[in-house]
């Protein structure tokens, strides 16, 4: 077991408090109107600094805490943290009726993460999936060199986002979100031998000390299709269970365009995820397609369509998630 301890220690100090970038995710890389500066303004240590085209958002390392404030708020999943370690340990701690993430200098035991700024509503969706009672322990947020003094009610914002897309599983996720008490120094994830090596063998997915090993985020192959949409939005999607009766609306923020669309290519271009395509006819038309899975609701498209053509259709039938939508079928394209 010691063994064991040792190389997961030394896997922990590879890890990086720094948040994973993708720029073509960036709505300032995507040269959309209005553009974004939702990590400057949030981050509470001055760590995100926003650049010139092709370098629009630098992290800090020197500054930044890792307390994912700024993945908290990102509209488009252009700064994300793996959400695998959390999403394990609260899955491991099923069998125990409840499990628990508390911030590090809350000084409570059990699973940790540098701040609850971590907590994003597809962690909170998840568990409500797996009916796992989640207690989110935070510390003294005031005085906290790591977050920043609202964090409780950040993540109490998190959770309202977390049931509205749970609704209609029936099925709320049960969240209580708390400071800490002396009480909380006693709290301890106990696994077994067994599943100690089981631990091993995930690459440290789940935890064995009280903090979350945090690796970083390889960087995304854009070639591919499917690594476009990000990770949170992929487990929002994932944890839709039980699965919502066909005639209940999903609350899911996606665009719809109506006929004074003039058949431009701004609103794919803008995409941060290339979730809107625009196909392009032999016979010169034009048909623009929705993925809806990989749309983060950011509403590029929306702010930056010239004629005003969009609007935020906030819920959708879980029909719509099987096959790209129709947006728009014309017999003519602007170039």
């Amino acid at each position: 077991m010691s063994f064991l301890l040792g190389l997961l220690d030394r896997l922990g100090e590879q890890s990086s408090p720094l948040p994973r970038y993708t720029a073509p995710r960036c709505l300032l890389e995507r040269q959309a109107v209005g553009g974004c500066d939702a990590c400057h303004t949030t981050c509470p240590h001055e760590a995100v600094i926003l650049g010139q085209l092709g370098s629009s958002v630098d992290i800090d390392p020197d500054r930044c805490t890792g307390c994912g404030l700024c993945v908290q708020v990102c509209p488009s999943g252009a700064l994300e943290y793996d959400l695998e370690p959390a999403l394990q340990s609260v899955h491991d701690q099923r069998a125990s009726g409840g499990a628990s993430l508390a911030c590090a200098p809350s000084g409570a035991g059990g699973p940790t993460v540098p701040c609850l700024g971590r907590v994003t509503p597809a962690l909170v969706s998840a568990a409500g999936a797996w009916d796992v009672p989640l207690t989110l322990i935070h510390g003294d947020c005031p005085n906290c060199p790591v977050g920043a003094p609202d964090v409780p009610a950040r993540v109490e914002r998190v959770v309202e986002e977390a049931q509205h897309l749970r609704a209609p599983t029936g099925r709320p996720a049960q969240v209580e979100v708390r400071a800490a008490t002396p009480a909380d120094q006693e709290r301890a994830l106990k696994i077994s031998r067994r599943g100690a090596f089981g631990a091993l063998l995930r690459a440290g997915k789940q935890q064995l000390a009280q903090a979350l090993p945090d690796q970083p985020l390889p960087f995304v192959d854009w070639s591919v299709p499917e690594d476009r949409a990000p990770q949170e939005w992929k487990w929002r999607a994932a944890s839709l269970r039980p699965a919502p009766a066909p005639e209940t609306g999903i609350s899911w923020p996606a665009p719809l365009v109506d006929d004074t669309c003039i058949d431009c290519p701004v609103c794919a271009n803008v995409c941060p995820t290339e979730a809107i395509t625009r196909d392009l006819q032999p016979e010169g038309g034009v048909r623009l397609l929705l993925d809806l899975g990989a749309c983060t609701g950011c509403m590029a498209c929306l702010h930056s369509c010239p004629p005003g053509a969009i609007h935020a259709q906030p819920e959708w039938l879980s029909a719509a998630f099987t096959q790209p939508i129709l947006l728009r079928e014309s017999d003519q394209a602007m170039l």
